[in-house]
Protein backbone atom coordinates (compact mmCIF):
# COMPACT_ATOMS: atom_id res chain seq x y z
CA UNK A 1 0.00 0.00 0.00
CA UNK A 2 2.96 2.30 1.27
CA UNK A 3 5.04 1.81 -1.72
CA UNK A 4 2.06 2.27 -4.43
CA UNK A 5 0.87 5.19 -2.89
CA UNK A 6 4.62 7.14 -2.72
CA UNK A 7 4.55 6.16 -6.57
CA UNK A 8 0.96 6.97 -7.86
CA UNK A 9 1.13 10.14 -5.34
CA UNK A 10 4.76 11.43 -7.13
CA UNK A 11 3.13 10.60 -10.50
CA UNK A 12 0.24 12.68 -9.98
CA UNK A 13 2.30 15.30 -8.37
CA UNK A 14 4.81 15.86 -11.46
CA UNK A 15 1.15 15.56 -13.39
CA UNK A 16 -0.67 18.40 -11.74
CA UNK A 17 2.37 20.36 -10.77
CA UNK A 18 3.13 20.96 -14.08
CA UNK A 19 -1.08 21.57 -15.11
CA UNK A 20 -1.23 24.08 -12.43
CA UNK A 21 1.81 25.84 -14.60
CA UNK A 22 -0.79 25.97 -17.30
CA UNK A 23 1.21 23.09 -19.64
CA UNK A 24 1.40 19.75 -19.60
CA UNK A 25 3.81 17.36 -17.96
CA UNK A 26 6.28 16.65 -20.66
CA UNK A 27 7.22 13.31 -21.26
CA UNK A 28 10.69 13.15 -19.94
CA UNK A 29 9.68 14.55 -16.83
CA UNK A 30 6.84 12.14 -16.45
CA UNK A 31 9.40 9.31 -17.37
CA UNK A 32 12.08 10.02 -14.80
CA UNK A 33 9.51 11.05 -12.09
CA UNK A 34 8.28 6.95 -12.47
CA UNK A 35 11.52 5.32 -12.76
CA UNK A 36 13.36 7.41 -10.04
CA UNK A 37 10.24 7.05 -7.96
CA UNK A 38 10.68 3.03 -8.36
CA UNK A 39 14.48 2.93 -7.71
CA UNK A 40 13.65 4.63 -4.39
CA UNK A 41 11.19 2.21 -3.27
CA UNK A 42 13.29 -0.75 -4.23
CA UNK A 43 15.72 0.42 -2.18
CA UNK A 44 13.50 1.57 0.68
CA UNK A 45 11.10 -1.84 1.19
CA UNK A 46 12.10 -3.98 -1.00
CA UNK A 47 13.54 -5.94 1.50
CA UNK A 48 10.27 -5.43 3.26
CA UNK A 49 7.30 -6.35 0.43
CA UNK A 50 9.06 -6.98 -2.75
CA UNK A 51 8.38 -3.27 -3.81
CA UNK A 52 5.33 -5.17 -5.18
CA UNK A 53 3.76 -1.66 -6.36
CA UNK A 54 2.12 -3.20 -9.74
CA UNK A 55 -1.01 -5.70 -9.50
CA UNK A 56 0.64 -7.13 -13.17
CA UNK A 57 3.94 -7.70 -11.57
CA UNK A 58 2.44 -9.43 -8.74
CA UNK A 59 0.39 -11.45 -10.99
CA UNK A 60 2.60 -12.43 -13.59
CA UNK A 61 5.34 -13.39 -10.34
CA UNK A 62 2.76 -15.80 -9.19
CA UNK A 63 1.74 -17.32 -12.15
CA UNK A 64 5.01 -18.63 -12.49
CA UNK A 65 6.12 -19.19 -9.29
CA UNK A 66 8.44 -16.21 -7.88
CA UNK A 67 5.14 -15.13 -5.31
CA UNK A 68 3.03 -17.43 -3.60
CA UNK A 69 -1.04 -16.93 -4.49
CA UNK A 70 -2.11 -16.96 -1.17
CA UNK A 71 -0.86 -13.40 -1.28
CA UNK A 72 -1.95 -12.01 -4.14
CA UNK A 73 -5.10 -11.04 -3.21
CA UNK A 74 -4.21 -9.03 -0.14
CA UNK A 75 -0.94 -7.42 -2.70
CA UNK A 76 -3.76 -6.10 -5.03
CA UNK A 77 -6.41 -4.88 -2.48
CA UNK A 78 -3.43 -2.97 -0.70
CA UNK A 79 -2.19 -1.67 -4.05
CA UNK A 80 -5.50 -0.41 -5.34
CA UNK A 81 -5.90 1.36 -1.92
CA UNK A 82 -2.78 3.22 -2.32
CA UNK A 83 -3.73 4.50 -5.65
CA UNK A 84 -6.70 5.56 -4.50
CA UNK A 85 -5.47 7.44 -1.13
CA UNK A 86 -2.50 9.18 -3.39
CA UNK A 87 -5.24 10.31 -5.80
CA UNK A 88 -6.88 11.43 -2.97
CA UNK A 89 -3.83 13.52 -1.25
CA UNK A 90 -3.12 14.72 -4.85
CA UNK A 91 -6.60 16.64 -4.98
CA UNK A 92 -6.63 18.00 -1.68
CA UNK A 93 -2.33 18.84 -2.28
CA UNK A 94 -2.59 20.52 -5.32
CA UNK A 95 -6.34 21.58 -5.67
CA UNK A 96 -7.52 20.31 -9.01
CA UNK A 97 -9.41 17.39 -9.97
CA UNK A 98 -8.38 13.79 -9.81
CA UNK A 99 -9.52 13.55 -13.55
CA UNK A 100 -6.06 15.46 -14.29
CA UNK A 101 -4.21 12.58 -13.22
CA UNK A 102 -6.13 9.46 -15.34
CA UNK A 103 -4.74 7.58 -17.97
CA UNK A 104 -6.07 7.44 -21.56
CA UNK A 105 -5.39 6.72 -25.11
CA UNK A 106 -3.73 9.49 -27.19
CA UNK A 107 -3.70 7.38 -30.52
CA UNK A 108 -6.96 5.08 -29.83
CA UNK A 109 -7.47 2.00 -27.93
CA UNK A 110 -5.86 -0.65 -30.15
CA UNK A 111 -2.85 0.96 -30.10
CA UNK A 112 -3.00 1.67 -26.58
CA UNK A 113 -3.23 -1.20 -26.05
CA UNK A 114 -0.65 -2.49 -27.75
CA UNK A 115 1.85 -0.37 -26.07
CA UNK A 116 0.43 -0.86 -22.60
CA UNK A 117 1.47 -4.55 -23.36
CA UNK A 118 4.84 -4.52 -24.96
CA UNK A 119 5.96 -1.74 -22.48
CA UNK A 120 4.84 -4.50 -19.47
CA UNK A 121 6.64 -7.10 -21.37
CA UNK A 122 9.81 -5.43 -21.46
CA UNK A 123 9.62 -4.27 -17.69
CA UNK A 124 8.37 -7.44 -15.99
CA UNK A 125 11.01 -9.55 -18.32
CA UNK A 126 13.73 -7.07 -16.84
CA UNK A 127 12.90 -7.48 -13.53
CA UNK A 128 12.70 -11.30 -13.94
CA UNK A 129 15.95 -11.51 -15.31
CA UNK A 130 17.43 -9.04 -12.69
CA UNK A 131 15.90 -10.70 -10.03
CA UNK A 132 16.76 -14.00 -10.70
CA UNK A 133 20.30 -13.02 -11.27
CA UNK A 134 21.11 -11.32 -8.39
CA UNK A 135 25.33 -12.43 -8.24
CA UNK A 136 25.59 -10.56 -11.94
CA UNK A 137 23.44 -7.65 -11.15
CA UNK A 138 24.04 -7.02 -7.58
CA UNK A 139 23.20 -3.60 -5.93
CA UNK A 140 22.72 -1.93 -9.30
CA UNK A 141 19.22 -4.30 -9.49
CA UNK A 142 17.23 -0.97 -8.46
CA UNK A 143 18.57 1.35 -11.04
CA UNK A 144 18.40 -1.33 -13.98
CA UNK A 145 14.31 -2.07 -13.22
CA UNK A 146 14.07 2.42 -12.65
CA UNK A 147 15.39 3.13 -15.72
CA UNK A 148 13.86 -0.24 -17.21
CA UNK A 149 10.19 1.72 -16.70
CA UNK A 150 11.52 5.13 -17.59
CA UNK A 151 12.63 3.84 -21.00
CA UNK A 152 8.99 2.48 -20.99
CA UNK A 153 7.57 5.17 -20.08
CA UNK A 154 8.91 7.07 -22.77
CA UNK A 155 8.22 4.80 -25.64
CA UNK A 156 4.35 4.53 -24.63
CA UNK A 157 3.46 7.97 -23.20
CA UNK A 158 2.05 9.47 -26.31
CA UNK A 159 0.33 6.57 -27.43
CA UNK A 160 -1.34 5.34 -23.92
CA UNK A 161 -0.53 7.75 -20.88
CA UNK A 162 2.56 5.56 -20.20
CA UNK A 163 0.80 3.88 -17.23
CA UNK A 164 2.19 0.32 -16.72
CA UNK A 165 0.56 0.19 -13.86
CA UNK A 166 -3.33 -1.27 -13.46
CA UNK A 167 -3.29 -0.10 -9.90
CA UNK A 168 -1.81 3.66 -11.14
CA UNK A 169 -4.70 4.17 -13.52
CA UNK A 170 -7.36 2.35 -11.14
CA UNK A 171 -6.78 4.66 -8.64
CA UNK A 172 -7.26 7.87 -10.13
CA UNK A 173 -10.44 6.86 -11.89
CA UNK A 174 -12.21 5.68 -8.84
CA UNK A 175 -11.53 9.04 -7.24
CA UNK A 176 -12.64 10.97 -10.23
CA UNK A 177 -15.48 8.53 -11.28
CA UNK A 178 -14.31 8.42 -15.09
CA UNK A 179 -13.74 4.70 -16.23
CA UNK A 180 -13.59 5.81 -19.97
CA UNK A 181 -11.77 3.15 -21.66
CA UNK A 182 -9.83 1.64 -18.15
CA UNK A 183 -9.99 -1.88 -19.54
CA UNK A 184 -7.28 -1.08 -21.74
CA UNK A 185 -5.11 -0.41 -18.20
CA UNK A 186 -7.08 -3.19 -16.42
CA UNK A 187 -6.31 -6.09 -18.78
CA UNK A 188 -3.04 -5.00 -21.27
CA UNK A 189 -0.42 -4.61 -18.70
CA UNK A 190 -1.07 -8.16 -17.26
CA UNK A 191 -0.94 -10.22 -19.75
CA UNK A 192 2.09 -7.83 -20.83
CA UNK A 193 3.82 -8.76 -17.48
CA UNK A 194 2.79 -12.65 -17.90
CA UNK A 195 4.47 -12.68 -21.33
CA UNK A 196 7.84 -11.01 -20.74
CA UNK A 197 7.96 -13.08 -17.06
CA UNK A 198 7.17 -16.50 -19.63
CA UNK A 199 9.84 -15.18 -22.08
CA UNK A 200 12.31 -15.21 -19.48
CA UNK A 201 11.39 -18.75 -17.91
CA UNK A 202 11.54 -19.76 -22.10
CA UNK A 203 14.89 -18.02 -22.05
CA UNK A 204 16.60 -19.46 -19.01
CA UNK A 205 15.41 -23.03 -20.29
CA UNK A 206 14.83 -24.59 -16.78
CA UNK A 207 11.77 -25.13 -14.21
CA UNK A 208 11.12 -22.58 -11.55
CA UNK A 209 11.57 -24.18 -8.35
Amino acid sequence: MVGTFILVLCISGITASTNLRGVRAALLEYATTAGLTIVVLIYSIGSISGAHVNPALTIAFAAFGYFPWSRVPLYILAQILGSIMAALMGEFIYGIKSDVMTTRPGQGCQAAFLAELIADFIVVFVIAAVTQQARSVGPLSGLVIGMSVALAVLITGPISGGSLNPARSLGPAIVSRNFDRIWIYLTAPVIGALLGALMYRVLRLRPIS
